[in-house]
């Protein structure tokens, strides 16, 4: 049964099932993956650059910020940044291109929860955000677009 179906005897609501309808038509979950990869990909590719000189060089900058600001337990900063670093390059290339697209996004989910909670704290909303959208590839994969399909890859 469709929302507007079910909203057909409650008036108010009805134009707001009208709209998740249309809404559910012109933007099926495939695309919706494909924009939540390439989404979540950017974001952390973005800030692996930021480590980086070169192609996969890590900085001394990147090493002072996880010796200095960022001080993860349990975790050596120079192993830290190395683990962060490549992580946030592999995981965004395989994400783009929709291979192990839920393992992709549940080591970025995994990553943002440490960052959330060891890291930046206060900066939950934006933290929020990304799980959101690394849940609902975790929940659905990469979409009819990526190579998980085409692989066989559930």
């Amino acid at each position: 049964m469709t929302d507007a179906l079910a909203a057909a005897d409650k008036p108010l609501l009805r134009p707001f099932a009208l709209l998740a309808d249309a809404a559910r038509k012109v933007l099926p979950d495939d695309i919706l993956a494909l924009v939540a990869r390439l989404g979540a990909a950017s974001v952390f590719f973005l800030s692996g650059r930021t480590k980086v000189d070169g192609f996969l060089h890590i900085t001394d900058g990147t090493y002072s910020l996880f010796a200095e600001e960022y001080r993860l337990p349990l975790i050596p900063p120079d192993v830290a940044a190395h683990l962060a670093t490549y992580s946030e390059h592999l995981f965004s290339v395989l994400l783009v291109l929709g291979l192990f697209t839920r393992l992709s996004a549940l080591a970025f989910l995994l990553m943002t929860l440490v960052i959330e909670i060891f890291v930046y704290p206060d900066a939950w909303s934006t933290h929020l955000s990304w799980a959101a959208i690394l849940l609902f590839l975790v929940a659905r994969g990469g979409g009819r677009w990526s190579l998980d399909r085409v692989v066989g890859v559930r």
